[in-house]
């Protein structure tokens, strides 16, 4: 009885060492997969949000409105291979002059060198001999920008 007892008491014990450390290693992986998580979220990359503004030549509205509803495939992958995402560009008229807008998101870790792939590119290239004679270099943009750059005043997700 003695024996069938203390048989029952490792047997017990066994058990509850085993769940034990079950436990310990269900533990362990929640914390790994925790840690991988507030890893891939440290890791991710920022996007940088860019908006522009340009004038349009009122006489060239419409061939520019023609030419993005059949964007080149070649300057869009170039566009997508330089990180940039959620590319639009808007039309408005402000006292009766015309003005382009575009908002893009960049995605990638060297803006620099992604825009000097995008004006390097032959295509891209031939895209803008379209494109520019249409557009109206605002006062006031950088030298050496096409579009002049707008501040980000506010942003929500």
């Amino acid at each position: 009885m003695f024996r069938q007892r203390m048989i029952r008491i490792g047997a017990g014990l066994v058990l509850v060492t085993i769940g034990f450390v079950l436990g310990l290693a269900a533990h362990s992986q929640w914390e790994n997969l925790q840690a991988s998580e507030s890893s891939k979220e440290s890791s991710a990359k920022k996007v940088m949000r860019v908006g522009q503004v340009i004038g349009l030549r009122p006489e060239k509205k419409d061939y520019y409105i023609q030419l993005h509803a059949n964007t080149w495939p070649g300057v869009l992958k170039r566009i997508r291979d330089s990180n940039i995402r959620n590319y639009s560009i808007y039309l408005a008229e402000l006292d009766g002059k015309l003005y382009l807008f575009s908002y893009y998101e960049y995605i990638g870790d060297d803006y620099e060198a992604d825009m000097a792939k995008i004006a390097a590119d032959p295509e891209t290239q031939r895209w803008w001999k379209e494109t520019d004679p249409c557009q109206i270099r605002l006062p006031g943009t950088p030298e050496g920008k096409w579009w002049k750059p707008i501040p980000e005043v506010f942003h929500t997700d």
